[in-house]
């Protein structure tokens, strides 16, 4: 069997800058980490692979710098690892980004399932899996909390509007991971010192034959037009008095500004 896991290099909390042009993430300056939610939908890929065999190749789409963290991903027990990184991906929004992976994932075929985290922490809109999907025209099944093969088929448990579902379905196929639903294993050590004599495989626009019509700033419906700090001004008025007095003023101010 052959598991892809697409993981995101995501900046560290409070070490976000933004390029005041673009208005997009500098992800290429930023100490960047694993998204913690793709870390459940490789600990699911792993688990699945020991069990059953085959191997987990670990995709990302990031600058250069992201190549740290693929190796993370190895010493979590990833077997492969591919970079797609190119000046072209810059200022992806979901649709770009899930382009730019269903061409990736193509040309790692054959493949069995695609594993992705369901939301990335800087984003939170949880579109790029089931938009993967439909980029490769294949079934797409997000909030999975449990996964195996039966009968040359695969059963998924999900969580659906409060409620849990039992799914069968035929692969290839996207599923997006529930986070918290296993624990991700701790980096292993053999892995960690066999990786350093590892790069990771580069992909470029080239490599992948994208449209750059369809990938960065120009392939992205959805940009952001500004960015700015939100500022408070506040006001504070003191009411003194008797209590009876207080109340009295304070239900007036409320009524005056609308409150009640």
């Amino acid at each position: 069997m052959h598991f892809i896991v697409c993981l995101k290099p995501v900046p560290k909390p409070g070490a976000v800058k933004v390029d005041p042009e673009t208005h997009t993430l500098r992800r290429e300056s930023a100490e960047l980490i694993l998204n913690p939610p793709d870390l459940y939908a490789l600990e699911m890929a792993v688990a699945l692979k020991e069990k059953h065999g085959g191997k987990v190749t670990a995709l990302m789409m990031g600058p250069p710098n992201a190549a740290d963290l693929l190796r993370e991903a190895y010493a979590l027990g990833a077997d492969e690892m591919v970079l797609l990184s190119d000046r072209a991906f810059a200022g992806s929004d979901t649709l770009a980004t899930s382009y730019v992976l269903s061409q990736a994932i193509r040309k790692l075929e054959p493949y069995d399932l695609v594993l992705m985290g369901k939301a990335s922490i800087d984003g939170e809109t949880a579109q790029v899996g089931p938009e993967t999907a439909a980029w490769l025209k294949q079934p797409s099944l997000t909030q999975v909390k449990a996964l195996w093969p039966e009968d040359g088929l695969w059963v998924a448990v999900r969580f659906f509007e409060g409620f849990e579902e039992e799914v069968e379905f035929r692969g290839p196929a996207v599923i997006t991971v529930e986070p918290e639903v296993n624990e991700p294993r701790p980096p292993s050590l053999k892995r960690m010192l066999a990786v350093r004599a590892l790069e990771p495989r580069v992909l470029s626009a080239e490599d992948l034959d994208c449209n750059l019509e369809k990938t960065g700033l120009a392939g992205s419906p959805t940009q952001v037009l500004g960015v700015f700090t939100p500022s408070y001004d506040r006001e504070r008025e003191v009411l003194t008095g008797e209590a009876e007095e207080v109340v009295e003023k304070l239900v007036s101010l409320l009524r005056t500004r609308g409150l009640i």
